[in-house]
C-alpha cells in the first residue's frame, strides 16, 4: 500500500508520518467511504490494530468500553475492506477509506452520522436584503461551479476505485467479485439497477431514487472498465458534444 510505510517495531508509520497514540495507547480513527466520501464512523486504535489494518486491509478497531481488540464485521458482517490510511498533519488523527458491506452503523444505519441538525440563516445572514429577500452573493453565484467539482471529484473517486480494485482484484471486494461473474452478468446488473432506478422515480421516492441512481452510475462504472472504457470517457463525449452544440447555436 503506498500510502503506508514499513513500520519499526517501537514505531508505526503512515505515509512516512509517525503516529502519535495518546496516553492511553489510542488514536481516533474516521472511517470514510472511499466511493461516496460519507463519513461513516468514528473509533480509536492502538497499535496493534493499525497494523493489522494495513497489514490485511481489514479495518480493526479497539474498543474502549470492552478494553479489546476488534474487527469490523466479524459479529455483523458489515466488512470495512481498506483502500488506504491517510494520517492528519500532526499524525494524532488516522482516517480509513473504506468500502463499506452494509451498515456502519450499530443502528442499522448506513452512517453513524444519521443525526444532523441544519443550521438555519436569519435576515442578518450575508446576501439577506428587505424583508429577508435573498441577494445573489458571489458565494452563490459560483455555486454551479462548486457543483460541478464536487461532481468530478465524486466520478474521479469513484473511477479510481474501481480502476484499483479491477487490477488489485482483493478478497472480499465486490468489484473483483462482479469480474470474476463476467461481463453479462455485470451487464445485467446494470439493467436491474437502471429497472429499480425507474421505479423510485415513478414511485416519487426521493432517497430511494438517490440511492438506486448512486448504485446505477457505480455498476455502470464497472461495465465500463470491464469493456474496455470509462467514466472520462464518457465525459470526454459529453463535453464535445457540448462544445458542438454550442457552436451551432446562432449569433445573439
Amino acid at each position: 500500500m503506498s500510502e503506508v510505510s514499513d513500520m519499526a517495531q517501537d514505531e508505526t508509520r503512515v505515509a512516512g508520518v509517525r503516529v502519535e497514540f495518546g496516553e492511553d495507547g489510542l488514536v481516533p480513527v474516521v472511517a470514510q467511504d472511499e466511493s461516496s466520501g460519507q463519513v461513516l464512523m468514528l473509533a480509536y486504535a492502538n497499535r496493534q490494530a493499525v497494523e493489522l489494518t494495513i497489514a490485511t486491509r481489514r479495518a480493526h478497531y479497539f474498543s474502549r468500553s470492552r478494553d479489546h481488540l476488534w474487527r469490523k464485521g466479524d459479529s455483523s458482517g458489515h466488512v470495512q475492506q481498506v483502500s488506504r490510511v491517510a494520517v492528519d498533519c500532526d499524525g494524532d488523527t488516522l482516517i480509513y477509506f473504506v468500502e463499506q458491506t452494509g451498515a456502519a452503523c450499530h443502528t442499522g444505519e448506513r452512517s453513524c452520522f444519521y443525526r444532523a441538525e441544519k443550521l438555519s440563516q436569519d435576515d442578518e445572514r450575508e446576501g439577506a436584503g428587505e424583508e429577508g429577500a435573498f441577494v445573489p452573493t458571489a458565494a452563490a453565484e459560483s455555486s454551479t461551479a462548486e457543483r460541478g467539482l464536487v461532481l468530478g471529484r465524486a466520478l474521479a473517486l469513484l473511477e479510481s476505485v474501481v480502476e484499483a480494485r479491477l487490477r488489485e482484484l482483493p478478497d472480499g471486494s465486490y468489484v473483483a467479485a462482479l469480474h470474476r461473474r463476467g461481463l453479462g452478468y455485470i451487464s445485467q446488473k446494470v439493467v436491474e439497477e437502471a429497472g429499480e432506478t425507474i421505479v423510485a422515480a415513478l414511485e416519487r421516492s426521493e432517497d430511494r431514487l438517490t440511492e438506486e441512481a448512486a448504485d446505477l452510475l457505480f455498476h455502470l462504472a464497472v461495465l465500463l472498465h470491464e469493456s474496455g472504457q470509462s467514466l472520462a470517457t464518457v465525459a470526454a463525449l459529453l463535453e464535445s458534444r457540448q462544445r458542438e452544440a454550442r457552436g451551432r447555436l446562432p449569433p445573439a
